[in-house]
């Protein structure tokens, strides 16, 4: 099978190499998937970039959209056939999806809406995952303020939906009046362009002094100063799953006590069973309303996959990046 992968850290142009590897075959409880569509997170350039190699050779990526073509022992043969999105593809394992095929155990491979095309299925194990976990996090958000840090990027862009679906009033942070634009699609009322300072007193402007109930925060290193200037509501959440910086962050300790604020962070590739579960099936009753918006910023083929790195890297793309490893229509 043809495949991308790579053998040490560094540059998209240093590393990744493209060739013919074994096409991999099913063991017990495991399907095989015919990958479609590989989505480019940037959880994937960060490892390629800087993370320990969970094997000699890393076949990168964890999010699919692609169909089932071989079973494992024990695994239903009615799956034969199926369209499906996966997740963790890569998650500590050597072997992701910007292959040909990728084999997973069986509940990692999740059936895809009839609603649903290849590409959106790419957004789904982390974007997708991720958004809805946050605002899961936030817990009762009808009539209630939310802000969403960089609400035109693909996590963000999916909790916004998600936020204003159950009936928040939803607050974006955004850098241009383009992405202001794409916020505002996803039923975003207020945007903030936080370059221009004063985050947290506009915040408070457009919540009648009050502060939000929650915050939905793709980066901490950010987020942590406006907690402390007054832009979450006492008994508040801010609700964490990245940072742009990676060193520890100071917290106002004060604030949070006096206030009795809440800070929760998660991984979405370290979900409990339970958790993963109830995502599972309320992202799979999503995507079978065919209420969502999915965001395709840019698509690549195999061939090409250093510039789909490079285009996430570059924070340009606004939305998901992903690959065809079949052609559209093909």
């Amino acid at each position: 099978m043809r495949a991308a992968w790579y053998e040490r850290n560094g540059e998209a142009r240093d590393t990744l190499q493209l060739g013919e590897l074994p096409t991999p075959e099913p063991g017990p409880g495991e399907v095989r998937v015919a990958v479609h569509t590989s989505g480019v997170n940037p959880s994937d350039v960060k490892s390629r970039r800087a993370r320990p190699l969970a094997g000699p050779r890393v076949v990168p990526h964890s999010d699919a959209g692609g169909i089932i073509d071989a079973v494992g022992q024990g695994v239903d043969r009615a799956r034969l056939g199926e369209r499906v999105w996966i997740w963790n593809g890569q998650w500590q394992r050597p072997m992701g999806t910007a292959a040909d095929a990728i084999v997973v155990p069986s509940a990692m491979a999740v059936r895809l809406s009839d609603r649903c095309d290849f590409a959106a299925a790419a957004c789904v194990g982390i974007p997708l995952l991720t958004a809805y976990e946050a605002v899961r996090r936030l817990g009762d958000v009808a009539g209630r303020d939310v802000l969403v840090i960089g609400a035109a990027s693909a996590v963000s862009h999916y909790a916004a939906q998600l936020a204003v679906m159950q009936g928040a009033r939803v607050i974006g942070t955004v850098s241009s009046e383009a992405k202001a634009a794409h916020a505002r699609a996803a039923g975003v009322c207020e945007t903030i362009d936080y370059r221009a300072g004063g985050t947290a007193e506009r915040v408070r402007e457009l919540t009648g002094g009050r502060g939000v109930h929650g915050i939905v925060d793709m980066d901490f290193s950010t987020t942590a100063a406006l907690v402390g200037e007054g832009a979450l509501a006492p008994h508040g959440t801010v609700v964490c799953f990245g940072s742009n910086v990676a060193a520890d962050h100071a917290v106002p300790f004060r604030t949070l006590l006096f206030s009795s604020l809440s800070l929760q962070f998660f991984l979405i590739y370290d979900l409990t069973a339970q958790e993963r579960a109830h995502a599972i099936r309320h992202v799979s009753a999503l995507l079978d309303s065919g209420r969502l918006r999915h965001t395709i910023g840019a698509r690549f083929s195999l061939d090409d996959i250093v510039a789909a790195h490079e285009a996430v890297e570059s924070g340009r793309v606004m939305g998901n990046v992903i690959l065809d490893i079949v052609a559209p229509g093909g």
